[in-house]
């Protein structure tokens, strides 16, 4: 244990998570995830802080563990190889990249229902702040999906700790991972892929009961491969980012 060292950025972005998750177990008279968790950019409750907020905020003890594990796991290899600049820059620009898709996703679906992506302003205040959407308007199905966009945060590093994952297959694709219920070795450029296909097969499904923003998770995939080879093609580029 101590030989084990966590760089500079890596160790506060795990310092500022438990923060916030300690602080939202003590603060019980205000929810922080309403609060610090990201809305529908069209949504009453969406706050300009949110963006950034929301990629360290959690919804339960697993959810910050295996999301703060795999950013000291991979995030620390990445940080050492980059340095912290580049490193932090990574890691808000998937988060950030992440949010867009998810509100890409979610802008479809409400113009699917009401034929704009921006629809607060066809429906009465009071019937935002209820949290609902005017039955007789739109069926109990279509209410349910907008009160759902509108209404449910989005808390998580997990955007950017797919980027993570994806930046460390690119660039370490030869390291073997342990995968539960698979006896033996895996190399990680066998893994990730196949994990993000799975998240999208479970974003499209749309299985019922998963509350998973499985399109943020795409999003962070997609930003950081996106990153990792415009910083590894484009030299120029790589020196004038740093």
């Amino acid at each position: 244990m101590n030989n084990i060292h966590i760089p500079p950025v890596v160790k506060n972005i795990l310092i500022i998570n438990v923060i916030f998750f300690i602080a939202t177990m003590v603060i019980t008279r205000v929810d922080l995830s309403t609060v610090l968790g990201v809305y529908y950019f069209d949504s009453p409750r969406f706050g300009f802080w949110q963006p950034i907020t929301y990629m360290f905020m959690h919804g339960g003890f697993m959810h910050i563990f295996f999301n703060m594990y795999a950013v000291f796991m991979f995030g620390s290899v990445l940080e050492q190889r980059w340095g912290a600049k580049r490193f932090i820059n990574f890691y808000l620009i998937t988060g950030l990249g992440a949010l867009a898709l998810q509100w890409a996703v979610q802008a479809f679906e409400v113009y699917q229902i009401t034929g704009s992506a921006i629809d607060r302003g066809q429906i009465p205040l009071d019937l935002f702040l209820k949290d609902r959407f005017n039955p007789a308007l739109y069926s109990m199905e279509k209410s349910a999906t907008l009160a759902s966009v509108y209404f449910t945060p989005m808390v998580g590093a997990s955007g950017a700790v797919f980027g993570l994952l994806v930046a460390f297959a690119m660039l370490y694709p030869n390291v073997e991972l342990y995968i539960m219920f698979i006896p033996v070795p895996v190399k990680v450029k066998y893994v990730i892929p196949v994990y993000v296909v799975l998240e999208l097969f479970l974003g499209v499904g749309k299985f019922q009961g998963d509350s998973v923003a499985h399109f943020a998770h795409i999003g962070g995939a997609l930003i950081g491969f996106l990153l990792v080879k415009l910083w590894k093609d484009n030299n120029r580029f790589y020196d004038y980012y740093e």
